[in-house]
């Protein structure tokens, strides 16, 4: 099982890291929402959580719940430019399909 990323997504990461002065990595998760049912989840990682499982690349930790784990395994994390917008992106073998915002997917 791993979780990988981009080095456009870890120049960001590591970029917000630096600024905010603290933190151990990120946590990419999952919560049930949206128009497809699972959302991604990122954020700030300061400690660890029981069952939690930690991936690192390009010298980043990445940090994962056991739940979120079965929907993400094997995904690549990215930070892509188009046009003016910008923002993460994942690329997932486990998501069967996403809603037409881009912004959930299912299994």
């Amino acid at each position: 099982m791993a979780i990988t990323m981009t080095d456009a997504a870890a120049t960001h990461i590591s970029n917000y890291l630096s600024k905010r002065g603290k933190g151990l990595g990120i946590r990419v998760g999952v919560k049930t929402t949206g128009c497809s049912g699972l959302a991604y989840v990122l954020e700030f990682v300061d400690e660890l959580a029981e069952g939690d499982t930690v991936f690192e690349d390009r010298g980043l930790k990445m940090v994962v719940d056991g739940k979120s784990l079965t929907y993400l395994d094997g995904t690549e994390l990215d930070f892509v430019k188009e046009g003016l917008n910008e923002g993460f992106k994942f690329t997932n073998p486990n998501a069967a399909g996403e809603c037409g915002c881009g912004e959930s997917f299912n299994v």
